[in-house]
């Protein structure tokens, strides 16, 4: 098969530090490949290689069935970069930033005006075309940064973090871009720092983690990598009676997620298990009752090592409140129909129910190992629009990739900033 993109043992060293140690990666035309990875992970140095800004200390790399290394200027009239940050000119109009690149790209006034009138009317910027970039938002900025890249018309576009530090809408607009793209046959590669954008574009996700490749394969290959589907209920009322009938039918004690209006802290001990007096006793009090209670916030030891990875906080004891959401693996089907026919009889409505396969936050937190020293500190990836996951409040040391220069047009060979370049 040719792959639009195709790399084999990529190796670069800064220093005495690896920030790609062996990585292979591949992408087939028309297809969107995301590359996940914790800060300093080698996202960005795989990047920089495959667009040819920089050369590998080992291994090789083909984009457009040309070795980067050995066909850079061939390889650049192929693509199109677009980095972590908007790189345009922002004294110039929108139009005359994209005619400049144009113009460098050796079209003809008429061509790189036409071209750029094209652009701006694709990119939704026609009425901000005669205006300063210095005056755009950060989304349209981000949208001006990724038309400049379109300007040659390339087969295959590179977007390191396009929608870092956008806001929910502009994020969305910048994915229906990367759809159109793929839709006319392009090939991309994204990097992003958002697990929901990758699960809503990527046709293939490959995870790096200290410069190696720690997984590759479709979004529901790699949640199916994080464990059993999930069942999730919200009891209108009896919470622990819904617990017991949870237990008993699925033989696992659920994980129980406190309602955020009512839940109360108690003062009393807040580890493993939570003390009598955390919990409101069953009629009667008897012993029995007592330690159902327990059960019901009582965790194993790999339960909450699971929570405490993603963000949870198990074991924190609760005072008397009945609202929560109890969520527990369904490894047998058939277990689905038992619960809600035993929770009926037992007279218990449900205002929220949800059968759900693992997530793409919870695949990425299990296949990722812990930081290394140099990169403790670092935070997490951030979980979805407007979400972060859990993420170390000390500041990140210097990562292992440098980071990358802005890139200049050369006099003696005409390129886009590092971007559709000829």
């Amino acid at each position: 098969m040719t792959y639009a993109i195709e790399a084999e043992g990529l190796i670069k060293r800064y220093g005495d530090k690896a920030a790609l140690d062996g990585v292979n990666l591949t992408a087939r035309p028309g297809e969107v490949l995301a590359v996940l990875g914790p800060n300093g992970a080698g996202k960005t140095t795989a990047v920089r290689i495959l667009a040819t800004l920089v050369s590998p200390d080992g291994g090789s790399a083909r984009v457009g069935g040309h070795d980067v290394v050995a066909r850079p200027r061939r390889v650049r009239e192929l693509i199109g970069l677009t980095g972590q940050y908007a790189s345009v000119d922002e004294n110039l109009t929108g139009t005359q930033n994209l005619m400049m690149i144009g113009r460098l790209l050796g079209m003809s006034r008429a061509d790189a005006r036409a071209r750029a009138v094209g652009l701006l009317d694709r990119f939704r910027l026609t009425e901000a075309g005669d205006r300063a970039a210095r005056t755009y938002s950060g989304g349209m900025r981000r949208r001006l940064d990724l038309a400049v890249s379109m300007v040659a018309d390339p087969r295959i576009i590179f977007m390191d973090e396009p929608t870092t530090g956008l806001d929910p809408r502009a994020r969305t607009e910048l994915w229906d871009i990367v759809r159109e793209q793929v839709a006319g046959g392009s090939t991309v590669l994204l990097t992003t720092q958002y697990l929901e954008e990758a699960d809503q574009l990527a046709d293939r996700i490959v995870v790096i983690d200290h410069g190696r490749v720690a997984a590759d394969g479709t979004p529901d290959q790699l949640k199916s990598r994080a464990g059993h589907r999930r069942l999730e209920i919200r009891p209108e009322r009896d919470l622990r009676k819904a617990h017991d009938i949870l237990t008993q039918v699925t033989g696992v004690t659920p994980h129980v997620t406190r309602g955020q209006a009512t839940h109360r802290p108690a003062t009393a001990e807040a580890t493993n298990r939570p003390s009598k007096d955390a919990m409101s006793r069953p009629a009667g009090g008897t012993a029995a009752a007592e330690e159902r209670a327990e059960g019901a916030t009582e965790r194993t030891a790999d339960e909450r090592t699971a929570d405490e990875r993603s963000g949870a906080m198990p074991g924190r004891a609760y005072g008397p409140v009945e609202d929560g959401v109890l969520s527990v693996p369904i490894i047998d089907p058939a277990m689905v129909p038992e619960v809600f026919r035993r929770l009926e009889d037992a007279g218990i409505t449900l205002t929220e129910h949800a059968l759900r396969r693992p997530s793409l936050d919870e695949a990425f937190l299990a296949l990722v190992t812990t930081p290394s020293p140099e990169l403790s500190t670092a935070p997490r990836l951030s979980t979805g629009t407007g979400g972060t996951a859990s993420a170390s409040r000390q500041a990140p040391p210097p990562s292992s990739e440098p980071p990358a220069p802005r890139p200049t047009v050369s006099s003696r060979q005409p390129q886009s900033s590092g971007r559709s370049m000829a």
